[in-house]
């Protein structure tokens, strides 16, 4: 101990000047003193022992922390860093505390910042921290003033200072946490203020020391904490993410008071599960299940029965994912009513980023309620029905991954009645989003005698009549959803998923691609060997089902576009169902119908007609029915009506039946029973103000003389020469042109007997009436009537061949007047 004694003495003696420096007001002065008592004492050589370098230092220390407050800062910095030499190196750093602890609070914890250097103020926080880790608890002496430095401290403008804070702060909290418990509350205001730093790290640290504050401190400021920490797990860094699921994972494991607030922080967890870094999802994951079997632990008691006689997974249950454990779903089974109505509230909260993260994890929640949910589906489908008309996609890809497990875990029972409801009540696509989610998620065996009442929902024409795309699309989802899980127990009910599938197409051509995959799912699942056998089965009850309602059809009737529809796509079947559709054709085509609507129509008779051999004819039987459709659609809608809409329906009429004597299904014999009428229709028509509708009457007339010839008298005859003579001053040279051919045909049906002699007068009127047009001004026009006056002249050649010597010498050009006489002559 003496010699102990007499080295300290000698270096004390050897340092004495420099130590008496330290108050000259030079400032190299007080340096070099700094640098000679650092060189003398802690670089000797030897080195001083610890206890001699002891007694050294409670000589020194006075002085050295006097030169805390020195206005040059480069003494400051050497004198904090002789200080925290001696305090690292000497026996019983803590004799000095009560000399180092006010400094510090002086130079750290006052009002305003007092010390003016960042770099002094990290050193000294940083001294601060060695301070900390050798004194343990002997620091719950100094518990306020450490309090004063970090609640000035943690706010420090400088980010290195701020992080080097809360290292300090966890270090009090588990070094001290009898006491500290006591002061905990006056840094969290602080902590949260500092969570929203710019810098990651910064943040991180937060996060971190938040968590030991409330660990080791008082959990009463948890209420205020767990909102700042939820905002952090919408973090762009993925380290305070981390930090985040950290935190409350081993609140959840070790916070005293933590049944407390299970409803506050599992949900903060279980949105660590949603992540996109696998990193933190798998930690999220490896605390929650610790969590869980903790719980089982301390509940075992309680939970005796349950985990005796525990089941195993469910057979249907969702795949590549796996179960959590008892103690998680009870733990989710106990705080259900507390979490979900919060979580459905955030699905559609303004913010984009909160929507995402509640939607992510529902799926999660609901995994862990299994059939708990079932008490809570009121709640659960509201939200789901609002979050489902979110503008961001993966907020609705995220709540229809959760509504799948309400098919899984909840008995259609108790969805179906509620869901099919919402959907007659909303009319809104989201119930039918949620219901094909839920279908995607049930399981067969469960389902299929909740499957009539299912489709007969989406049948209700309050929810497929309609106009919206995206009620098609969801509908379409739920059919697709329902083949894919019934599979062969959807034949019950393929008549009304046909006609489903029907009616969405007549709506929405764009769906033509889907449905289309959906008729061919189909028929596979009954085993049929085509499509056509599909509609062979279910086209006929469809139609027979529009029957009902055929008299009250208008032009904007979904009925209608579902007729169409299926007419154009049952193919050949159409063929064999002629007793059933011409009917319908016959009401609709009414003249007292809606205008457009009879447009419509006949728009879809032309369309048939035009591929009857695999349509209307397919059966040939078409035939039977030619009367009706001429007599009973034809002719009435040629009908002369003021209107534009009316000339457009005579237009169109004509054109259908030009259409039809196209087609070649009407013959001399099926005709013949309403070819009086056709004509005198068509006659009186060839007149109408529409230049397309008399060129199409000129061209059927042609036809209908072609297919009669002989058939028709003579008189009948006679009396429509006027009428095409009169087609030949029409303003239109193609009417006229066309018209010349009519008489071509009108010729071929005059009879080798024909009397001459009698009919003379009529003869005559003809023969004149065409040759006041072989001197028209068009060229095509005189070659057209040329050609007709040769084949008229084979009749009597005598009597045109006079007629053209009278009327010769009044030609302006003779040239077609001579080629008439050479052939005339050459018939005699």
């Amino acid at each position: 101990m003496a010699c102990v004694d007499q080295n300290s003495n000698a270096v004390l003696q050897g340092i004495a000047r420099h130590i008496n420096c330290l108050g000259e007001e030079n400032r190299n002065t007080r340096k070099k003193a700094l640098e000679s008592i650092k060189k003398d004492t802690l670089e000797r050589k030897p080195p001083l022992a610890a206890p001699e370098l002891q007694l050294v230092f409670s000589e020194v220390a006075k002085p050295l922390l006097k030169i805390f407050f020195d206005p040059v800062e480069k003494c400051r910095e050497l004198s904090i860093n002789i200080i925290r030499e001696y305090m690292k190196n000497v026996e019983k750093p803590d004799e000095s505390l009560p000399y180092v602890i006010p400094v510090l609070v002086q130079r750290l914890g006052q009002q305003e910042i007092t010390e003016p250097s960042e770099e002094i103020r990290l050193m000294l926080i940083e001294f601060l921290s060695e301070i900390l880790e050798f004194s343990g608890k002997k620091l719950s002496v100094y518990l306020d003033d450490l309090m004063r430095i970090l609640q000035r401290t943690i706010p420090d403008p400088f980010p290195d200072v701020k992080k080097e804070s809360c290292r300090c702060t966890s270090k009090i909290a588990k070094a001290i946490p009898e006491y500290f418990h006591m002061q905990s509350e006056s840094l969290i205001k602080l902590l949260s203020l500092t969570i929203t730093h710019q810098h990651a790290k910064v943040r991180t640290l937060v996060v971190e020391t938040i968590g030991n504050v409330l660990q080791y401190g008082n959990g009463k400021s948890m209420e205020s904490v767990v909102p700042h920490l939820a905002q952090r797990l919408f973090d762009d860094s993925p380290a305070v993410r981390k930090a985040v699921v950290k935190v409350v994972g081993g609140w959840l494991l070790d916070l005293p008071d933590r049944y407390s607030f299970h409803h506050k922080l599992i949900p903060l967890l279980l949105t660590g599960l949603a992540d996109t870094q696998p990193e933190i999802s798998e930690l999220a994951d490896s605390l929650w299940y610790d969590t869980g079997l903790k719980y089982e632990k301390e509940n075992e008691q309680e939970l005796k029965d349950q985990l005796d006689f525990s089941k195993e997974k469910p057979a249907h249950y969702p795949l590549n994912v796996e179960r959590p454990n008892l103690g998680c779903r009870v733990l989710i089974m106990r705080h259900l009513s507390k979490i979900l109505p919060a979580l459905m509230k955030d699905v559609t909260d303004w913010v984009v980023a909160t929507r995402l993260k509640s939607a992510a994890l529902l799926f999660w929640l609901l995994l862990n309620a299994e059939d708990y949910v079932t008490q809570h589906m009121a709640v659960l489908t509201s939200g789901m029905y609002r979050a489902c008309v979110d503008e961001e996609p993966q907020v609705v890809k995220d709540v229809q991954r959760a509504a799948e497990l309400v098919g899984y875990f909840v008995s259609p029972e108790v969805w179906c009645k509620m869901i099919l409801s919402n959907m007659k009540s909303m009319q809104s696509f989201s119930p039918l989003m949620i219901l094909a989610a839920i279908i995607r998620g049930s399981e067969r065996p469960v389902l299929r005698s909740y499957l009539p009442k299912i489709v007969s929902s989406l049948n209700d024409t309050d929810i497929c009549y309609t106009s919206q795309v995206q009620m098609h699309s969801q509908l379409l989802n739920c059919t697709a959803a329902i083949l894919k899980v019934c599979v062969e127990d959807c034949a019950a009910i393929s008549q009304q998923l046909f006609d489903l599938l029907i009616t969405i197409l007549s709506q929405n051509q764009n769906t033509q691609e889907q449905v289309n995959e959906q008729l061919e799912k189909l028929y596979k699942v009954q085993v049929m060997e085509s499509r056509q056998e599909l509609f062979s089965k279910h086209t006929k009850p469809l139609i027979d089902h529009l029957k009902e309602t055929v008299n009250m059809w208008s032009v904007h009737s979904t009925e209608r576009l579902v007729f169409d529809t299926v007419l154009i796509e049952c193919g050949s079947v159409v063929g064999d169902l002629l007793d059933d559709v011409i009917p319908i054709f016959v009401t609709n085509f009414d003249p007292d119908k809606d205008p457009e609507m009879r447009l419509k129509f006949f728009s879809l008779l032309s369309r048939l007609v035009m591929t009857s051999s695999s349509t209307l004819d397919s059966c040939h039987k078409f035939g039977d029915f030619a009367v009706s459709v001429v007599k009973d659609i034809i002719i009435p809608n040629c009908l002369w009506k003021a209107g534009r809409v009316a000339g457009a329906i005579r237009t169109t009429a004509t054109s259908c039946m030009w259409a039809l004597l196209q087609s070649g299904m009407l013959n001399k014999e099926k005709l013949s029973p309403v070819v009086e009428d056709l004509l005198t229709q068509m006659i009186t028509t060839m007149d109408d103000d529409n230049k397309s509708t008399r060129l199409i009457c000129c061209r059927v007339m042609t036809r209908l003389f072609d297919l009669m010839g002989g058939e028709l008298g003579q008189d009948r005859l006679h009396n429509m020469y006027p009428d095409l003579l009169k087609r030949l001053d029409d303003s239109s040279d193609e009417v006229r042109i066309t018209v010349s051919k009519t008489f071509l045909a009108y010729f071929d049906c005059f009879e080798n007997g024909y009397d001459v002699t009698l009919y003379r007068a009529h003869l005559e009127a003809i023969y004149k009436g065409l040759l006041v047009h072989l001197d028209d001004p068009e060229q095509k026009i005189q070659e057209a009537i040329l050609e007709v006056l040769k084949k008229s002249g084979s009749i009597c050649p005598t009597m045109l061949l006079q007629e053209v010597e009278e009327v010769k010498h009044k030609h302006r050009t003779t040239v077609y007047c001579n080629k008439l006489m050479e052939h005339l002559k050459g018939l005699l």
